[in-house]
């Protein structure tokens, strides 16, 4: 058995060349060396067997790859006169429904303001303001004149003739590329022919695994962590010599920052402190959190809490979930994710607390998001829905509050809203990443059918801030995974005897050109994804602003829940207490609660009929969850000419009473209105206590 490439790369080649933070001492020099020595010979191992590939299918191969690098040049620029004209229609959208609106708004308030003003700080800070929104008033409308002049300009017989042979170009510059591409992984399969069985035999697994957590850990990194005590040496020996845990961790993109001590010591902690943790999807989790905490994750405390952890505690964070799974609170599919899914579940920054937070308040305020039965849109329809759109009221949010439930408090533009979608997604045990794209900020999540873009555009828009880079890398990867281990296992054989040759680590197309053994193993996952026939999602929520929705439209997407004479009952207690529950209101949307019963959303104007055996004086009280400042709603009773005001709380997704208001009804059928502001409420029971 020959070497693929001409020498065996003198050393071994470091995944990081990041100084050392930590000073070795003599015991852990020695060590060094040992890991150092192990690497050396599980290098030279492998290396032996190799199998040889010939000059001539190595040069067809790099040919084949130059040519698809030539061809994704063409067809980038091919493309890019075609989308002037859908990036022109998005920005008119968006100048129309926000930024117009918004600077006329801001310029009659800053008018108002110079009339009322008293001062001459007052007058020049008015001036100032009014001045900033007329210069931005012009600059939009100016934009937006040159953008549908260009539109229009492009509906016209010339241009019509001129976007066709863009569209022609388009199409001649993707079919030679679809040819250099599959010309590219008929060369890879000569390389992988030439290979015979060496990926898809599991022969030098042991060695291989070993070889990759020593060059990914380094054995200076390895030595730093075992040098601390007897307890850290003999953490990194027992890893060393657990070859299934090893493959595991590998097979999963290993720990995080190369810190596989440390993720040992997590591994080890954690199933001392639950003996749930060898179990199932439990055992999955408990390496999902030692691997992505080996570096530890920064955790995002309300301002006031300064004395919090400045790090999640990664013990507490597998036992909150163990919890939570144990409580039924995590959704169906979480028993079904791998590792590496549970990678993108573990690794968000919010206290644990807070997490469970997430959870109870999307069960008490909007049942219905939780019970979607679309995959896409399950518990990130939440952005949708209640987030809004804006940063004007971001000054509003509260130091005691986590950003999470500021972020749904006061809403916020593309990164804030993608940060809550991300975080109400892991807090139901949904894997999720940032994807963000030129001018947005989205997300992409897991679902059982695979992974979905969600509040920006599809795939191929964006990047993730993995080792994968570019989204559909990502995409790739996930759908090699989805094929199953055995599929999988070829992609990171390819990968690891590229470590071993010292390749530069290419995950993925859009990371750079790869070597010999890294290209092999892309075109090999490509090959498995035609194979399988893998199905790529569609992108959900391609405009960030289709969250700021009307009543109406916000209506529309809650799952409702059948109504029937039981749940609108009303009830008379003995004592003469009269309790409306919330599906006996008309202009309301009632859904299944958790409470057991019906619940309803409330927007816009409601009202319910109640038939009062006894006239006279009644305090009333309603069972509410908001999520935000509830204002006041204004109530009349029995046709009343002057409306009462119901201050309704802000309850941090929790339910609770109102204040008591009093009303006088009649004797037979009385009429209760209620009219509140758009962004609503949710809304079990409504009391009405006799005043005695």
């Amino acid at each position: 058995m020959g070497f693929l490439l001409a020498a065996l790369p003198t050393g071994v080649a470091t995944v990081s060349a990041a100084a050392p933070e930590t000073p070795l001492t003599a015991a852990g020099q020695k060590l060094e060396a040992r890991y150092a020595e192990q690497l050396k010979a599980l290098q030279a191992e492998i290396a032996r067997e190799v199998p040889a590939v010939g000059e001539a299918k190595k040069a067809a191969y790099l040919a084949a790859r130059e040519a698809v690098s030539k061809a994704e040049i063409a067809v980038n620029a091919a493309q890019q006169p075609l989308a002037k004209i859908p990036e022109a229609k998005e920005a008119i959208g968006i100048w129309k429904k926000y930024s117009l609106p918004d600077a006329t708004k801001k310029i009659a308030e800053a008018r108002e303001e110079l009339k009322t003003a008293t001062t001459d700080d007052a007058r020049a800070a008015a001036q100032k303001t009014l001045a900033a929104q007329e210069e931005r008033l012009a600059s939009v409308t100016a934009r937006l004149k040159a953008a549908e002049e260009e539109i229009a300009k492009s509906e016209s017989v010339q241009g019509k003739d001129v976007q066709a042979k863009f569209v022609q170009a388009s199409q001649a510059a993707q079919a030679a590329l679809a040819q250099a591409q599959s010309n590219g992984l008929a060369a890879a399969n000569v390389l992988l022919t030439a290979a015979g069985s060496f990926l898809t035999s599991d022969r030098l697994d042991a060695s291989l695994v070993k070889f990759v957590v020593l060059f990914e850990a380094t054995p200076r990194g390895l030595a730093e962590f075992a040098q601390q005590g007897a307890e850290q040496a003999a953490l990194v020996d027992e890893l060393l010599a657990d070859g299934d845990l090893m493959k595991r961790m590998v097979m999963a993109d290993g720990a995080a920052g190369g810190k596989y001590g440390r993720a040992m010591e997590i591994h080890t902690a954690i199933r001392k402190a639950s003996p749930k943790a060898k179990e199932g999807v439990l055992q999955q989790l408990t390496l999902a959190v030692a691997l992505e905490h080996a570096v530890p994750v920064k955790q995002d405390n309300p301002a006031e809490k300064s004395a919090a952890p400045a790090t999640v505690d990664p013990v507490k964070r597998y036992l909150a979930y163990e919890q939570a799974y144990g409580d039924g609170e995590l959704d169906a599919a979480f028993k079904d994710l791998t590792v590496w899914d549970l990678r993108f579940v573990v690794n968000g920054d919010e206290p644990d607390e807070t997490a469970a937070w997430g959870r109870e308040m999307l069960r008490n305020y909007r049942p219905d998001i939780i019970f979607d039965p679309d995959d896409a849109w399950r518990y990130v329809n939440a952005v949708r829905t209640d987030v809004k759109y804006g940063s004007q009221d971001c000054k509003f949010d509260r130091p005691s509050l986590q950003n999470y439930q500021n972020i749904i408090m006061n809403g916020g533009v593309c990164g804030r809203r993608a940060f809550f979608g991300r975080f109400i997604l892991r807090a139901f045990g949904i894997p999720t990443t940032a994807r963000p794209q030129s001018g947005h900020g989205a997300l992409i999540h897991w679902t059982p059918a695979g992974w979905v873009p969600c509040l920006g555009g599809g795939w191929g828009s964006g990047w993730t801030g993995t080792r994968y880079n570019g989204d559909l890398d990502f995409l790739a990867t996930s759908q090699a995974r989805a094929a199953g281990e055995a599929y999988l296992l070829q992609v990171k054989r390819a990968q690891w005897i590229g470590d071993v040759v010292g390749e530069k680590r290419v995950f993925g197309f859009s990371c750079g050109e790869p070597g010999l053994w890294y290209g092999a193993s892309l075109y090999r996952q490509m090959a498995i994804i035609e194979a399988a026939k893998a199905k790529t999602l569609a992108a959900v929520g391609t405009h960030l602003g289709e969250a700021n929705e009307s009543a109406e439209t916000k209506a529309a997407a809650v799952v409702k829940a059948p109504v029937t004479d039981a749940d609108k009952k009303v009830v008379v207690g003995s004592n003469g207490v009269i309790t409306i529950p919330a599906a006996a209101c008309s202009g309301v949307q009632p859904v299944k609660s958790f409470l057991g019963g019906l619940q309803a959303f409330c927007g816009g104007e409601f009202n319910c009929e109640v038939d009062v055996p006894n006239p006279g004086k009644y305090r009333l009280t309603a069972r509410v969850v908001t999520v935000r400042d509830g204002g006041k709603i204004q109530l009349t009773a029995h046709g009343a000419k002057d409306a009462v005001d119901i201050v309704i709380p802000y309850t941090c997704g929790q339910w609770e009473q109102t204040q008591p208001v009093e009303v006088t009804l009649a004797q037979g059928k009385n009429v209760l209105g209620f009219s509140q502001p758009e962004r609503g409420i949710t809304l079990k029971a409504i009391t009405l206590t006799p005043v005695r």
